[in-house]
Order: structure tokens, then sequence, then C-alpha cells
């Protein structure tokens, strides 16, 4: 049997309610179906408020908050098919908590692994990203990345940026964080207009090119490790290499 949900972390939970409760025995989960040909019977897991709740609720009660990061941040790792080594996980807690630290479980490994990873991408976000200043003197970064995560530029921005306004935007995934003097949330954007740069901008833009290209040595240039340190994926919205788009 494959299982299919819309992607939301609320339609996970309803899908681990159906699995659980109704001891359905998947073999995939997808957001999507594949485009090839599947001769497995498909079922349509819906989002359920009461179901969802439900899980959430024994989640938090029978997990460290630990795990419930993990599991958070798991869904966080949208490119990879995580899908059925975390309901093996959660089904595994459930029935003993302490074996979700037993990384000779397959799934266990797996999620441990992929968390590394995400967090490996943070940390590279937080070096490549690139702010503009737009006309309201408010700061503004276009992203595309691997996986989600504005939310954790979101809390390390808001820790050095407390007293300016600023957009994290990631424009694959069409979600904005937007904070607005005190004000500040996560939300979706459907529609986008370029926003218009401050007199200034450009002036901030060229000195920091003039700055990189004053600290290459061009007898030291070695194009393949640079894309290994700075991968091409994190250079489309990087000030310094604008010149290699045109």
């Amino acid at each position: 049997m494959i299982l299919l949900y819309d992607s939301t972390f609320e339609g996970f939970l309803s899908l681990i309610y159906e699995v659980y409760y109704k001891k359905l025995k998947p073999t995939n989960i997808y957001k999507t179906l594949p485009n090839e040909i599947i001769f497995d019977e498909v079922k349509t897991i819906e989002t359920n408020e009461e179901n969802y709740k439900k899980v959430l609720e024994a989640i938090k009660t029978k997990f460290t908050k630990n795990i419930l990061e993990k599991i958070l941040n798991i869904f966080m790792c949208d490119s990879k098919d995580f899908e059925m080594a975390l309901l093996e996980y959660i089904i595994i807690g459930f029935k003993d908590a302490k074996q979700l630290n037993n990384i000779n479980n397959s799934c266990v490994f797996y999620l441990n692994s992929l968390e590394k990873e995400l967090f490996k991408n943070v940390h590279k976000m937080y070096a490549f990203i690139r702010f503009e200043e737009l006309e309201d003197g408010s700061l503004y970064a276009k992203l595309e990345c691997k996986f989600n995560v504005v939310y954790f530029l979101a809390k390390h921005f808001l820790k050095r940026f407390n007293n300016q306004n600023f957009i994290i935007h990631d424009i694959s995934r069409k979600l904005a964080f937007i904070k607005i003097d005190d004000n500040y949330s996560l939300q979706e954007v459907a529609f986008f207009e370029e926003p218009n740069k401050s007199q200034n901008e450009d002036k901030f833009q060229k000195l920091w090119k003039s700055f990189f290209s004053g600290v290459t040595i061009k007898e030291r240039i070695n194009p393949k490790l640079q894309t290994q340190l700075v991968p091409l994926i994190y250079r489309t919205y990087m000030t310094e290499f604008f010149n290699e788009r045109t």
C-alpha cells in the first residue's frame, strides 16, 4: 500500500494516526505520486485536525523535547524522502522511547545523518546569505537552498538584527520570514514583485565586489576548490558572484 499526504506536518501526523491505529502497512509514502506506473493500492490520507492533535499530544507526552525538535528538524529536509524512516522512528518511540538513541537501528542512523546534513546547510547559509537595503531601510535577502532553512535563519538573525526590520525570502518554496518592528511571522508568498532597493544599495554592492576582487590573488584562483567551498546553488543571490550570471 502506498500512502499519499498533503506534504504538511499536520498531514503527516494524520498519516501516523491512520497507520498506528488502523494497522496500515505502507510500502512507501509520497507527497505527490511519481510519474512511473504504480501497481500498489494508493490511499490518500486527509489532514484531520482531531487526529493530528492526538498524535502531537502523544509525541509531546512520550518523547523528550530533543526528540520532538529532531522530528520537526527532519521535516525541514523536504527535498529528501524521509517519510518512511520518520514513520518507523516515531512508531518505535511509542513502543520504547529509549530505542530512539540506538544508532544500530537503520532509521535512527539515517535520521541522525539527515539532521546533520540539514544543519550543515543552515551554517553555510549563515555565511552565504546576502541582504540588500530597501527604500524603507529594511533589509531583504533572497535564497534557494536544498532544505527549508528559513526558520533557522530567522532565529539567527533575530538576535543580530533585533532593532532592524528584515525579510528572508525562500524563492523556490514561496516562503518568507518577515520582521517589522516587534512583529514577525513566517508567511507563504504566493505572488512576488521585486522590491525597490535604496539609493545606497548599489554603492554597497560595488564596494563589496571591489573588496572581493581586491583580496583575490589571480595566480591562486582555483575554480574547482572554490566550487567545493561555495557550491553553485548558493551563488545565485551572492553579491560577489553577480557577474557570473551576466
